[in-house]
């Protein structure tokens, strides 16, 4: 039962995903979630690093989804500054937008993983739709919704639980 809470890879943030990481994961493609894994919560403003992290990837191939559980016209915004096709909204932790974005986007399911900073929502789609995991640390937890903020003590200890207390940033074991 734990096996739908465990990441397959745990980072500080996304930008650690570098191209040398994912050749030898091989990780073809991304989905990606937007609140606090790209922006802060609610927000249609990209960090110019994650910018500049989306190019590098696109420029060596990598394929870029958003998935998200945020509006449809936010995410489009978001979307549209990065340059990446999206599915808003995914309904997480139902694996429906990950598959959703495969069909869309044409990503072979073996050689894509689903990146976000939620267990009980991005870890979990990810799991259901049968794909590599990456959980990241949250970009500004303070400024999330009260119910996000709630689940967040339990997602720790999950993730500790099963990670039989190894190293919570880089651990591409845990």
């Amino acid at each position: 039962m734990l096996r739908w809470f465990k990441p397959d890879l745990r980072l500080a943030c996304v930008e650690q995903l570098d191209i040398g990481l994912l050749r030898h994961l091989e990780i073809d493609a991304l989905l990606l979630d937007v609140d606090c894994t790209l922006t802060q919560y609610g927000s249609e403003t990209v960090p110019e690093a994650i910018v500049a992290w989306v190019d590098s990837l696109r420029g060596e191939g990598v394929g870029l989804c958003l998935v998200s559980n945020g509006r449809g016209p936010r995410i489009e915004t978001v979307a549209g500054r990065l340059g990446v096709p999206f599915v808003a909204p995914a309904l997480k932790p139902l694996p429906r937008g990950c598959r959703a974005a495969l069909v869309q986007t044409g990503f072979d399911r073996r050689r894509t993983a689903m990146v976000g900073d939620q267990v009980f929502a991005d870890v979990m789609a990810g799991r259901l739709a049968g794909l590599f995991t990456v959980l990241v640390d949250p970009i500004h937890p303070e400024l999330e919704p009260w119910y996000t903020r709630l689940k967040r003590p339990l997602e720790k200890l999950l993730v500790r639980r099963v990670a039989h207390g190894q190293s919570p940033c880089l651990d591409p074991s845990a």
